[in-house]
């Protein structure tokens, strides 16, 4: 008999009754009956009830240890009673009557229980990462990354892409996150990076004449975390296809999306492809964002010419519009018999949210025509109010909230409001996966805060202006050729069709103020590369750590990666960041300054 097990804590049933049988692994829960003791014994595998009666010289052993130590024990497979079968577990019919039991390894007294699911602070569950991992839905969610990662690794072979590894110690770029330095022993006063991403190493490959790569790839952007991205590290599926444009990617990342969430979306529908495309621009003005959850079926309008016209007498919105504002309607669907502390609540909620507020209509029918009540509908003649039903698609049962500000902020607010009212009147429909690719980013923005031009994306995407016409064309009117995959509100990835034209990528540093030595030199490799004749290419780089939180149904990232960082970019199981030794210091030659407050 093998030393440890004959079956796995999932594999027992009515076929092995009778049958002596060994099995190992961890002390679930007790239950004690006085005259008789039950276990649940756990394994990776799921669990088998274990009983042993007072006779048994290993009762006391039984009764003294704790939840979690681990042991071995032998016995023989018995039917449970008809009352007694736990109809929930593949081993539920049975139970192990022990004869022997050996002690594998005690456990001391827990911080955290393992057995059920309570919520424990996040700052015990970091720390003992290996208990909290013991726990069954988090067992599971890292079991499902395990099974999300090996499928697509699968289909992504059969589809014809080969999978490199690209250096983990680079040059630092600007990528549009801070970069993890590491210090050089044997170039003094020198630094390696951590990649944010493998941008540049698989433009590379392609350029090196190979036609379709795939990676699944450790990325480090020392960046603060939230809830849908890790602190310090995540991982990508990083994806490049050479002699493609963008329908050629969308095209072969469609199916694997569809067949991935197909198999592991627990019978969710997902979108048929080829997925929704919606430009950035329309994405900002119908959704508010342009990461939108299109499981929610309301969208927003622009409104402003109503409120400039001579029958709408609201002159704090048209004050607003002549000073470059716009005005945005959020419909809300059936709230027409709502109190007023419903409206005025949202009202409340936008200005905590630095919004001037939401203004709002509500419709009601009298004498068999619209008309609208609310503090602001005295404002509005009758022809504007059958305007407004008209361009927002209302009814006589619903409701309207205003946003007036400058066209970034009327968009955040409108677009987070648009999420809250879907998430609280229920239209947001949870058995669904709605794919949709966001397109033609602009390829510049303006920096407020520097006063200047700036990336507003990917530096190495392809801009869709010719060579002939860049120089003479506004930047901040310039769009690319990139792109972002949006699932039920979250990106799960950017790409783009990248810029392989060394000429070209001159000219678009330029507009934010790289000179052609400047560019030279922060991308030598790359500048070189491009040189010496690269194909027209394009790729992507889908988030692993999304794409199973997504699955897994959670909402916090945590809860489908192995050993995460708090907020604070700390590892609280391991103790990092922490200090290094004086030696250590001295021989990377570097000095540590105490931080002036």
């Amino acid at each position: 008999m093998h030393k440890y097990r004959t079956h796995t804590c999932s594999e027992l049933t009515k076929k092995n009754s009778g049958k002596t049988v060994k099995l190992s692994g961890w002390i679930h829960r007790k239950r004690d009956h006085g005259n008789l003791l039950f276990f649940d014994l756990r394994d990776h595998f799921g669990l088998t009830q274990c009983v042993i009666e007072n006779s048994n010289d290993f009762f006391k052993t039984v009764e003294k240890i704790r939840p979690e130590s681990v042991v071995c024990v032998t016995g023989e497979v018995v039917n449970r009673s008809s009352d007694t079968v736990n109809k929930s577990l593949p081993t539920g019919e049975i139970e192990v009557k022990i004869s022997l039991l050996q002690i594998l390894s005690e456990s001391k007294d827990l911080p955290m229980p393992v057995f059920g699911e309570q919520d424990y602070p996040e700052e015990t569950r970091l720390k003992y990462r290996f208990l909290d991992l013991r726990r069954q839905e988090m067992h599971k969610n890292i079991v499902l990354r395990s099974k999300v990662i090996s499928f697509i690794r699968n289909k992504m072979m059969q589809e014809g892409f080969l999978e490199f590894q690209t250096p983990i110690l680079t040059a630092s770029s600007p990528e549009g996150a801070r970069d993890f330095l590491v210090p050089s022993r044997m170039h003094p006063g020198k630094f390696y990076a951590l990649p944010q991403a493998p941008q540049q190493f698989k433009q590379m490959v392609m350029i090196s004449g190979f036609d379709k790569y795939f990676q699944i790839a450790p990325c480090f952007r020392d960046e603060d975390g939230r809830a849908d991205r890790s602190p310090g590290e995540h991982y990508q599926l990083d994806i490049e296809m050479s002699f493609v444009e963008q329908d050629d990617i969308f095209k072969a990342v469609e199916p694997i999306f569809f067949k991935l969430f197909t198999e592991f979306g627990k019978g969710k529908i997902i979108s048929k492809t080829p997925f929704k495309r919606i430009t950035y621009k329309n994405s900002m003005l119908k959704y508010g964002t342009d990461k939108p959850d299109l499981r929610n079926p309301i969208e927003i309008f622009d409104v402003t010419k109503i409120m400039e016209r001579d029958d709408v007498k609201l002159d704090i919105f048209k004050k607003l519009i002549k000073q470059g504002g716009v005005v945005r309607a959020i419909p809300a669907p059936n709230t027409s018999t709502k109190q007023r502390s419903f409206f005025d609540k949202y009202n409340d909620w936008a200005k905590e949210e630095g919004a001037k507020g939401l203004g709002y209509i509500i419709l009601e029918k009298k004498d068999g025509k619209l008309m609208g009540k609310g503090p602001i509908a005295k404002f509005f003649s009758e022809i504007a109010i059958n305007e407004l039903v008209k361009i927002c698609k209302l009814t006589e049962k619903d409701s309207v909230f205003f946003s007036a500000d400058k066209v970034k902020d009327a968009e955040r607010i409108s677009g987070i409001a648009r999420q809250k009212l879907g998430k609280e009147l229920n239209l947001i429909d949870s058995k669904k996966f709605e794919f949709c690719w966001i397109t033609d980013y602009p390829m510049y923005q303006y920096d407020e805060k520097e006063k200047k031009i700036d990336f507003s994306h990917n530096p190495f995407s392809m801009p869709q202006v010719n060579f002939k016409d860049f120089d003479k064309t506004d930047p901040l009117s310039i769009l690319a050729y990139q792109y972002d995959l949006v699932c039920n509100g979250y990106e799960l990835s950017s790409g783009a069709i990248r810029n392989h034209l060394p000429e070209l990528m001159y000219k678009v540093f330029m507009k934010v103020g790289y000179s052609k030595e400047e560019v030279n030199k922060k991308f030598e490799g790359m500048i070189k590369a491009l040189s010496y004749g690269a194909p027209p290419h394009g790729g992507m780089a889908p988030g692993i750590d999304r794409i199973v939180m997504l699955l897994a149904g959670e909402s916090n990232i945590r809860e489908v990666t192995l050993f995460p960082m708090n907020q604070n970019a700390q590892d609280l199981l391991m103790g990092a960041p922490s200090k290094a030794s004086d030696n250590q210091l001295k021989e990377l030659n570097i000095k540590v300054l105490d931080k002036k407050k």
